[in-house]
């Protein structure tokens, strides 16, 4: 059913009950002054014919015939329109409408109403005594009542009124609800023809300064804007799967060849000398690790393109750095760290992210830091820059190797790009790059500043507050893993 029907037949249901509601209140209202009205005339005329009764009482039998004539039709002629009773020493008088004896009320010193065959009377009685010691009434005034003949006017008036006012007033409404859903209509017209699968176009709305319609049309572009979320995220996670598939298939099959190969040495009809042997082990566990290390890479790859902004908190930078270097000492102890991070420097973050991000910068430095035997020395340095007016974390990770060509320095950043003699996957500094870009930082690769052999890696984030994550986050870039990466390189300088 229509809204506008529905309001015609609300309206056109209702105004008939308000009438009749009304009209039974106004009839109560008007039968209480009618009641009121006609007790008031009642009475007033009882105080004439009382004063009439007297005078005739007063001159009855006392053997003045003329007198007694006269004043008896006074009092006849006060009575017009009511009935009256009236007994006295020489009998009992009546005139006018008369009722029987038993209906009338012994005492009845207010209008008192009388049912007799049907009709209702008003009686009034009253004592109208010869001397002054009776106080026993023998004056008795009846009258039509005829409120109840005005109220059933009333009453008819009622209903011919809520007859006629159902159908008008249902016409009425409908009329008025058509052109007040007119602004619905129009905008069911207008989302009637979209479809968010076959179509991109969406809903436009003109304001129509009829609130629920704007509501309305604001919550249906929030649904549709939340639904072409939701699908770009689908899509997103449907690529960043294929991509995990496709890569995972790719780069494993070499270590698996590698891993069967020896698998075949070892369980071949020769048998190996211990060295060979150990040499045999050493490379499965190595490749192993390798293996590990590459789906683990995936994984924090496809994490990072589909992390959502509710994972973003508050993070300590200076307690993940230390973090993060106290897990690189434990794991390889020959390593020589050395770490200054300044504390208090709070950022909105991803902390598995973040963690990641600086554990490979670590590891880095710590694989292409190496010369020869000799293990690779680590500088890590945390501080706020000193830039005017900038309030960002700058993390340096400094390393005392080969360095890095300049050539070389954006492509190191590409998903799967390896100098020919790294022992990586090509994925660490990708993820770097990534983790990176997702907080709104920047990463670059320069000569350390100081003049020494090695390579920085310096990377820049901002502080809490500078950025709202919960706005920017899904327009950043979300395809690390699915499309071809690009280092967001900056200049090092020296802020």
């Amino acid at each position: 059913m229509k809204l506008s029907t529905r309001l015609a037949l609300t309206v056109g249901g209702g105004v008939p009950v308000l009438i009749v509601a009304c009209g039974w209140l106004l009839l109560s209202l008007i039968t209480d002054d009618l009641r009121q009205q006609q007790d008031a005339q009642l009475q007033a005329r009882a105080t004439v014919v009382a004063k009439n009764t007297k005078n005739y009482l007063d001159t009855a039998g006392t053997g003045q015939p003329v007198v007694e004539h006269a004043r008896r039709q006074r009092l006849i002629k006060s009575t017009s329109g009511m009935g009256v009773w009236v007994t006295g020493p020489t009998g009992t008088l009546r005139a006018g409408p008369q009722l029987p004896s038993a209906q009338l009320p012994y005492s009845a010193p207010k209008p008192l109403k009388v049912t007799v065959e049907g009709r209702d009377w008003l009686v009034l009685s009253l004592p109208v005594a010869i001397d002054r010691q009776r106080d026993r009434p023998n004056l008795w005034l009846f009258s039509p009542d005829t409120v109840e003949e005005e109220l059933a006017l009333v009453r008819r008036r009622v209903y011919v009124g809520a007859a006629v006012a159902l159908p008008t007033a249902g016409a009425a409404a409908w009329a008025i609800a058509n052109r007040a859903v007119l602004p619905l209509r129009r905008l069911q017209r207008r989302t009637s023809g979209l479809d968010p699968r076959t179509s991109s176009s969406r809903l436009e709305h003109r304001p129509t300064r009829i609130a629920e319609v704007d509501d309305l049309a604001l919550t249906l572009q929030t649904v549709l804007s939340r639904y072409d979320e939701q699908v770009a995220r689908t899509a997103e996670a449907l690529a960043t799967a294929r991509s995990f598939a496709a890569a995972a298939s790719h780069e494993l099959r070499s270590p698996l060849t590698s891993i069967r190969a020896n698998l075949d040495v070892l369980a071949g009809p020769f048998e190996l000398e211990p060295a060979e042997r150990a040499e045999v082990l050493a490379e499965l566990v190595a490749e192993q690790e390798r293996l590990v290390g590459l789906l683990s890479m995936l994984r924090t790859l496809a994490q990072g393109d589909l992390v959502e902004a509710e994972a973003f908190e508050s993070l300590d930078l200076g307690e993940l750095v230390h973090s993060c270097v106290d897990g690189l000492r434990r794991a390889h102890p020959e390593t020589e760290v050395s770490v200054r991070a300044a504390s208090g420097l709070i950022a909105d973050g991803w902390a598995e992210g973040l963690r990641s991000a600086v554990d490979n910068l670590l590891t880095n430095a710590r694989v292409h830091g190496r010369v020869g035997e000799r293990a690779a020395t680590i500088v890590v340095t945390l501080r706020q820059s000193d830039r005017p007016g900038e309030r960002t974390a700058v993390l340096t990770v400094d390393d005392d190797g080969p360095g890095v060509p300049p050539e070389r320095r954006e492509k190191i950043f590409e998903r799967f790009w390896h100098g020919p003699d790294s022992p990586g996957s090509g994925l660490g500094l990708t993820l770097v790059a990534q983790q990176i870009t997702l907080h709104q930082g920047q990463v670059s690769m320069s000569d350390r500043p100081d003049g020494q052999r090695g390579t920085r890696c310096e990377v820049r984030l901002p502080l809490t507050g500078v950025r709202e994550f919960e706005h920017t986050l899904p327009l950043l870039r979300r395809d690390w893993l699915s499309g071809a990466a690009e280092a967001p390189v900056i200049n090092p300088g020296r802020g």
